[in-house]
């Protein structure tokens, strides 16, 4: 159970799901920094979610170690501690295999792995000299077990298969810390991801015959935020997706 104010950093958190989740830890009474590439962006973000006194900006490229570093500073120095970090900010698009690039793979490992990679370890150094541990939560896809063969996406997936990898390991690596480490696996969920695309159309590939929300995910990222006793975890929010088919 939550006791308490806390702080949590927020990456890719302008739209979306990041977006639904700065809301959600506002709303509790949480204090968030939010980050992102678009400055313009995030000032209206934050604009938007008003409770000035509980938010914080820092635009930024997060596959840039000091993105990290500067996130962490600016929470330090706003709220005086970092306890959840929320390693949103990603990329996805779909391509085939023979087609992709040296540059595609680096689009995909820089945000997603590197920008989850390097922003935990500037978040982590300061929670380990907190030492009152805290929360990293991940967002990785079910679709790193079980994809599509119409969605051609192995560079992607790639990349957030190692987002999986890291978790677990972590996971352990950590726990002398009292620092748990989760991921949430979305299915396909109503994101401003999709473009134009009407998503609806995937519902079918779910049991539960429909897309998901983003106060779905948000709920899972608020539980792993609390859930003291869990790590090491890759949590599904995804209709059924993982586990069967209609």
């Amino acid at each position: 159970m939550k006791q308490q104010t806390q702080t949590a950093i927020i990456t890719g958190a302008y739209g979306g799901m990041g977006f639904d989740m700065a809301q959600a830890f506002l709303d509790r009474g949480d204090n968030v920094v939010l980050t992102g590439r678009n400055s313009e962006k995030l000032d209206a973000a934050a604009q938007q979610l008003g409770n000035f006194g509980q938010v914080a900006v820092v635009a930024g490229d997060v596959g840039e170690k000091s993105t990290g570093e500067q996130v962490v500073a600016t929470a330090i120095e706003h709220f005086g501690s970092v306890d959840v970090l929320v390693n949103n900010a990603g990329v996805f698009y779909a391509k085939p295999f023979l087609e992709n690039t040296a540059d595609d793979l680096e689009t995909f490992f820089h945000t997603n792995l590197k920008g989850t990679y390097f922003t935990s370890q500037s978040a982590v150094k300061q929670m380990i000299e907190q030492g009152s541990g805290g929360a990293i939560i991940n967002i990785g896809t079910v679709l790193v077990d079980h994809a599509i063969t119409g969605l051609p996406a192995s560079a992607a997936m790639t990349s957030k298969g190692g987002i999986h990898a890291l978790t677990i390991s972590l996971s352990a690596e950590l726990a002398p810390h009292n620092i748990r480490v989760n991921t949430v696996a979305p299915g396909i969920i109503r994101t401003p991801l999709h473009g134009d695309a009407n998503v609806d159309d995937l519902a079918g590939i779910h049991p539960l015959n429909r897309v998901g929300e983003v106060s779905e995910t948000t709920g899972a990222v608020l539980y792993l935020a609390d859930a003291t006793y869990t790590t090491g975890e890759i949590l599904a929010v995804d209709g059924g997706y993982r586990v069967g088919r209609q």
